[in-house]
């Protein structure tokens, strides 16, 4: 291992310092974040408690440089996110981030192999053989039979691990996952978290997991509660 990855390796994958955001409603600003901090270690799965609208998306939003905050600092792997502009904030996120979305958010025009293989062009993987990765993929959780389907084929449950796959395909070092099991029933849920955290471990990866649910919550390794705009640890029974 060369020292600049040991380095890095050495450092948590996320660090969040001081991370505030607020959104203007005519003259008054709403607080979301409030002096937000907390790190995600390496190959740790880490789920987000909270309400809806307790502005755990936005938290999400924030760390994979989607949007940016009033105040604080989002580092990744080291990189301070929050100091990146356009382009490379956009090649960063490619590189080093899955987001896996509660509504899916596969594109309808592309089959499931084509939506998959989408992350492995992206970082400038040739067509063949991102094909043929996302294939072996595929066929490792029993779905090489849908590869030529396109999203309004499959059910919920099916395009949620799509939607997975196309998150890990890349091996990201950060996945970042939005009630990934929202939309579905609680026994394809459970079946779908089981398969995600295997896939995290193949992969090394560290998981922010954003959800509403203390069930899928006490799945991660550890829980954090986002509540008033602070983020706190906590563990036992909550109110919600």
């Amino acid at each position: 291992m060369s020292s600049a990855k040991s380095s890095v390796e050495s450092l948590p994958c996320v660090s969040v310092a001081g991370l505030s955001r607020a959104y203007r409603q005519g003259q008054r600003a709403q607080a979301v974040l409030l002096d937000v901090a907390f790190t995600l270690g390496r190959r740790e799965t880490v789920a987000l408690l909270g309400r809806s609208g307790s502005g755990k998306s936005t938290l999400l939003n924030l760390l994979s440089g989607i949007d940016q905050p009033d105040a604080g600092c989002v580092q990744v792997n080291g990189v301070e996110v929050t100091a990146l502009q356009e382009p490379a904030s956009t090649l960063f996120r490619r590189q080093h981030v899955g987001f896996i979305y509660q509504f899916f958010n596969l594109i309808p025009g592309l089959t499931a192999a084509e939506n998959v293989a989408l992350s492995l062009e992206l970082n400038e993987v040739r067509s063949t053989e991102a094909l043929q990765r996302t294939l072996v993929l595929l066929d490792s959780i029993g779905m090489a039979t849908l590869a030529d389907k396109f999203p309004t084929q499959l059910s919920g449950g099916e395009q949620q691990r799509i939607a997975i796959a196309r998150a890990l395909i890349h091996a990201p070092s950060l996945v970042l996952a939005d009630e990934p099991t929202g939309n579905l029933d609680a026994a394809t849920g459970t079946h779908i978290l089981g398969w995600m955290r295997e896939q995290l471990r193949a992969h090394g990866s560290s998981c922010l997991l954003v959800t509403h649910s203390l069930a899928v919550a006490r799945t991660a390794d550890r829980i954090l509660t986002l509540e008033d705009g602070r983020i706190t640890e906590r563990s036992g029974e909550f109110a919600w």
